[in-house]
C-alpha cells in the first residue's frame, strides 16, 4: 500500500462511514501499534471518525414535534 493522498482520503472516508453506521471509535480495523501502513490507517481512520462526530455534534438539534393528542 502506498501512503499517499488517495489512501489518506480513503481512510478518512472509511472512518466517516463507520461513524455514520454507528460504529464506536474503537472499532477501527487498523492497528495503532502495527507497521507503518497500519499506523497510517489507524491515524486517518480515527481522524475521519472524529471529524464525522464533530460535524454531527455541531449541527443544531431539532426539537421533536409536539404531539397534540388529537
Amino acid at each position: 500500500m502506498q501512503l499517499d493522498r488517495q489512501t489518506f482520503q480513503d481512510r478518512l472516508n472509511e472512518g466517516k462511514a463507520a461513524y455514520a453506521q454507528g460504529d464506536p471509535s474503537d472499532a477501527c480495523p487498523y492497528n495503532r501499534f502495527g507497521d507503518a501502513e497500519e499506523q497510517f490507517g489507524y491515524r486517518y481512520w480515527t481522524r475521519g471518525w472524529s471529524m464525522a462526530r464533530s460535524a454531527a455534534e455541531s449541527q443544531p438539534q431539532r426539537p421533536a414535534a409536539a404531539s397534540t393528542g388529537q
